[in-house]
């Protein structure tokens, strides 16, 4: 039903019209490899259908000549650590494995941040750095967890383990499975941990290309035994056919797989807490109080500047750290949304556009950066390009804001 498109370039190469560096293709410009349907698709109508035998598993990995060293490995491995395992062992054996067909078209290297250059990530935005980092921790901590229980796989390679389970190999595993698995729920295993186990590789599945804007159902069929993919809306003949990977901003889709999308109505300017505390007026003697409110109420997390300005989460927390000693015990009214005065929603408004222009000027001064690197270090020029959209990106929805702000302030009520 569906045939191949042109090859899907490797993840460092540029792409012309388009802001994705990643495997996974965007709407517009070079979309790369991808599927498309050979006649029209309705809605509820398969678009495509992958046997349970053509899945890489745990269950794969328990039945293979893995298995016994696995089950008798104690404390147990991760589902995401047998896997990880098991790939890298695969792509060593080359022309021995079975799954060398599906290896092969696996890319070579990715655009994930853990494999961006220090100097590269903390270009981005703060809040994208910090998470980088924590992700490139964790990636760090799975493989030392994991080079124990490498050691015990020496009889399965006339190489010594340490030159086949290298950190470089582990990230490149890291990467394929968190970039490519289906969500496929597994019943638990007792030769593994507890925990979520629901993960499956999916030759051929993983050429479907991201859209935001796709509407597909996918699920595995208990009764056909296929993991089966059908679209809700029509789709023309010789249409590429997009899956959505959820309702991701661009920095979740970057952390997560490697790419950015044109066009993303998800896409937001995330404030940290260390932003919102060097705006705060540091005359105000509750503000350890308010902060400490706000974090009970779970309010200091996802603050957000969108293209249709400041999100209602964080006008609500610029609300309260706008409140007089004498209208503190109205917090709770700000919660439900209910004005206290003119005074706190323009104070609010002013202190939003405050944060929205140093937000500006700092994306601003981040571009000129990236621009004289650009010229300077040529080797790392796809990461720089991959920095400069993200900071591009959140320039137009910031001075988006700014503007919303600005009517935002000149509608609002005049202080007495």
């Amino acid at each position: 039903m569906m045939s191949k498109r042109k090859g899907r370039a490797y993840r460092r190469r540029r792409r012309k019209g388009s802001v994705s560096l990643g495997t996974h293709a965007v709407e517009t410009g070079d979309i790369g490899r991808g599927l498309m349907t050979r006649k029209a698709l309705e809605p509820g109508d398969l678009v495509i259908a992958l046997p349970e035998k053509c899945l890489l598993t745990t269950n794969t990995i328990l039945r293979s000549y893995m298995g016994e060293y696995i089950k008798r490995w104690k404390p147990c491995l991760s589902p995401l650590q047998a896997l990880c395992t098991f790939l890298i062992a695969e792509r060593h054996f080359g022309s021995r494995s079975p799954w060398k067909p599906y290896i092969d078209v696996l890319p070579k290297t990715y655009t994930c941040p853990v494999y961006l250059p220090e100097e590269v990530i903390e270009l981005f935005p703060s809040p994208l750095v910090k998470r980088i980092h924590e992700q490139k921790r964790m990636v760090q901590q799975l493989y030392l967890a994991s080079k124990c229980f490498f050691g015990s796989l020496q009889p399965l390679f006339s190489e010594l383990v340490e030159k086949v389970f290298t950190y470089d190999t582990f990230r490149w595993a890291w990467c394929s499975i968190n970039t490519r698995t289906i969500y496929m729920e597994h019943k638990q295993s007792e030769f593994l941990t507890q925990e979520p186990n629901v993960y499956a590789l999916a030759p051929y599945l993983d050429l479907l290309n991201h859209s935001p804007s796709a509407q597909v159902t996918a699920a595995f069929n208990q009764k056909s035994k296929h993991y089966e993919i059908r679209t809700v809306t029509k789709c023309r003949r010789y249409e590429q056919v997009f899956i959505c990977y959820g309702p991701h901003d661009n920095q979740r889709l970057l952390l997560e797989y490697g790419f950015l999308t044109n066009s993303n109505p998800h896409n937001v300017v995330y404030v940290n807490k260390e932003l919102l505390c060097n705006h705060v007026s540091e005359k105000d003697k509750l503000v350890n109080r308010k902060m400490l409110f706000l974090q009970d109420e779970g309010l200091l997390e996802n603050l957000t500047f969108g293209f249709d300005g400041p999100s209602w989460r964080l006008l609500t927390v610029l609300k309260i750290f706008c409140l007089r000693a004498e209208e503190y015990l109205q917090r709770k009214k700000v919660l439900l949304g209910l004005s206290i005065t003119a005074d706190n929603e323009l104070g609010s408004l002013e202190l939003a556009e405050k944060i929205c222009f140093h937000l500006i000027n700092e994306n601003q001064k981040a571009m000129q950066n990236i621009s004289r690197l650009l010229n300077e270090i040529v080797e790392v020029s796809d990461h720089l390009e991959l920095v400069a959209n993200v900071r591009r990106e959140e320039l137009q929805i910031l001075q988006a804001s700014a503007e919303v702000l600005q009517n935002m302030r000149v509608t609002a009520p005049r202080r007495s």
